[in-house]
């Protein structure tokens, strides 16, 4: 990792972000509604957590990735814990790459990003570490979000199951997670987004996107204080 917090290892050992909110934007929030976090209490049985991208070849590419594999575990046992739904989400895999993929990333990338889902049964292809529950949905997503119409079953799961507020957490920060916060978002979910339960290459494309999170779209809590609000605890 360089001096600006960027991952340069190639994913050899795990790291944990440097995250932080910026205390005027605590303050901003303060003032306007008179408390930091919008929401101070998770009920579990209206609560979905939605671990996003957690396939080889985006955790296996990452120190950051691997380094937040410990926090999306005790999310999801806090969560199931809390009788809430836990839903993987993971990259479809298509025949071949769309022409907006090879306009803008070129043949090869574009190829390699439409094989990042990885090949065989979908709990298969989750990183090795992370096992769901057989009452566990695992969907495929064909864009950025988990949350776009038409895109993924996910709201659809979700709404037959009485869920209104969404933990997100998962790969990567100002990609995947950041596009899913914000149309969960625009559907009307309470949205959390777990500061130290998502990952990107760097320290400060990380922070930018929990800055824009907390600012407009959702809550920004680290997995501890999720936990807690989860087992019917102030935090």
């Amino acid at each position: 990792m360089d001096a600006q917090g960027t991952d340069v290892t190639g994913g050899t050992e795990p790291r944990r972000h440097a995250w932080r909110i910026e205390a005027d934007e605590y303050a901003r929030h303060e003032r306007r509604r008179g408390h930091r976090h919008a929401y101070t209490e998770l009920p579990g049985e209206r609560t979905a957590l939605v671990v996003v991208d957690m396939v080889r070849f985006f955790v296996a590419g990452s120190g950051f990735g691997l380094g937040i594999v410990p926090q999306v575990q005790a999310l999801a046992h806090g969560t199931r814990s809390a009788g809430g739904t836990v839903a993987w989400v993971l990259p479809a895999v298509a025949a071949q790459p769309s022409r907006w993929a090879v306009d803008f990333y070129g043949p090869e990338v574009a190829e390699r990003y439409r094989l990042a889902g990885g090949t065989g049964a979908v709990t298969d292809r989750l990183w090795p570490e992370l096992v769901p529950a057989p009452e566990d949905p695992v969907v495929e997503k064909n864009a950025a979000s988990a949350f776009f119409p038409g895109r993924c079953p996910l709201p659809e799961v979700l709404d037959d199951r009485g869920v209104d507020t969404v933990i997100v957490c998962g790969l990567v920060t100002n990609v995947c997670v950041e596009a899913t916060v914000r149309d969960a978002a625009t559907l009307g979910y309470r949205v959390v987004l777990a500061a130290d339960g998502c990952a990107t290459r760097s320290d400060a494309a990380h922070n930018a996107t929990l800055a824009t999170v907390y600012r407009s779209f959702g809550d920004v809590r680290p997995t501890a204080d999720i936990l807690t609000l989860l087992a019917g605890r102030q935090a």
